[in-house]
């Protein structure tokens, strides 16, 4: 019998809870005596207040405004911030691109990095990936790193202050983890480490998609009344950790390609990802003829109202070029999409997404 070798990626640390930003001084105290914080811009204000208290007596930090994009240039501005800081850790505090520019600064110099979301938008915290942009806001490549955050702190608090859409589209970024690590299992398809994942990966995929499928549409109504409850501590939890590990351990595949395709098209470009991945996921039940979970992910998506038709996320003059744009792109040789356990060609893709609903 073969061996095979396989494997999973983790936080060093996941902390979670109302209130949880109030432990941002020790935990930065336990790793160096200086740090660099970079808060996003878009809750510079917001947070300032709140970040400096939480750090007043216990750590020495020097707070600094992210620039907006996860470029190149900024990545070096906040290494040459913390060199000059004599920073020994880097804390992000924001949305995914300034906390993929901590990331990345602290892999540049080769510190450890704490993350602190302020969205539930997306598994990205948890991962050991930064998208790095082009400073006219175009994707120029993924940055990816050799070990995932030091210490993922998120204050639910916080996030539930934010408009109801970010949590609902980390709804559905998580949403295809475990649909997506069940199509690498079945293929035989790699992971982010390039391996086969453990069960456990498998394992916390299952329970990603369990946990938003029960909680998901109390979640949202607790997220549109601003308040922190149950409900939304457990699909925090999903949209964050869960996928974060689901992915990275168990793989990703058709509804993360499609997501790649859709993003060819101007149309979609003022809608979040988790929206745009939804799609991809109906379209990859779609492609691999499971229609009976293609009916139950449906029924779902419209009870926290996650997109279903392409025109949910931009798309209403369908024509057949603008499909095949998409089709081509996530067809494309090599691309993620062909992790499925089926042979997926342009013209199939298009078929399944012509039918979605409209």
């Amino acid at each position: 019998m073969k061996h095979t070798i396989k494997g999973a990626r983790f936080p060093g640390r996941y902390l979670q809870g109302p209130g949880a930003l109030a432990m941002l001084g020790g935990e930065v105290a336990a790793f160096a005596a200086q740090a660099v914080v970079l808060l996003d811009g878009g809750v510079f204000d917001i947070l300032q207040d709140k970040v400096l208290a939480a750090l007043d007596g216990k750590a020495k930090a020097e707070l600094v405004r992210h620039g907006g994009e996860c470029s190149d240039a900024e990545i070096a501005r906040i290494v040459e911030l913390a060199s000059k800081a004599g920073a020994g850790v880097i804390v992000g505090i924001g949305g995914g691109k300034a906390l993929d520019t901590a990331k990345a600064a602290a892999h540049g110099l080769s510190l450890p990095v704490i993350i602190v979301p302020t969205i539930a938008s997306s598994d990205a915290p948890c991962s050991a990936l930064a998208v790095v942009y082009n400073e006219d806001g175009g994707v120029a490549y993924d940055k990816f790193l050799p070990r995932n955050p030091d210490l993922v702190l998120v204050d639910t608090a916080i996030i539930s202050q934010a408009p109801s859409r970010f949590l609902i589209a980390g709804i559905g970024d998580a949403l295809a983890t475990y649909y997506e690590a069940d199509a690498c299992r079945d293929s035989g398809a790699a992971n982010c480490l390039g391996m086969p994942g453990l069960e456990v990966a498998h394992a916390i995929a299952r329970a990603c998609r369990d946990t938003i499928f029960e909680y998901g549409a109390a979640a949202v109504a607790e997220c549109d009344a601003k308040t922190a409850g149950p409900a939304m501590e457990r699909v925090v939890e999903a949209n964050i950790l869960l996928s974060g590990i689901g992915f990275e351990s168990g793989g990703v595949a058709s509804a993360h390609g499609i997501h790649h395709g859709l993003c060819e098209l101007p149309d979609v470009h003022h809608h979040l990802h988790g929206e745009k991945v939804a799609i991809g996921v109906l379209a990859g039940l779609k492609l691999r003829g499971n229609e009976d979970e293609f009916r139950r992910v449906l029924a779902f998506c419209r009870s926290v109202r996650l997109p279903t038709r392409l025109a949910d996320i931009g798309i209403v003059d369908i024509t057949e070029d603008k499909l095949r744009i998409v089709a081509e792109r996530a067809c494309r040789p090599g691309e993620i999409t062909h992790n499925e356990p089926v042979a997926i060609d342009a013209g199939m893709l298009v078929a399944a997404l012509r039918a979605l609903p409209v």
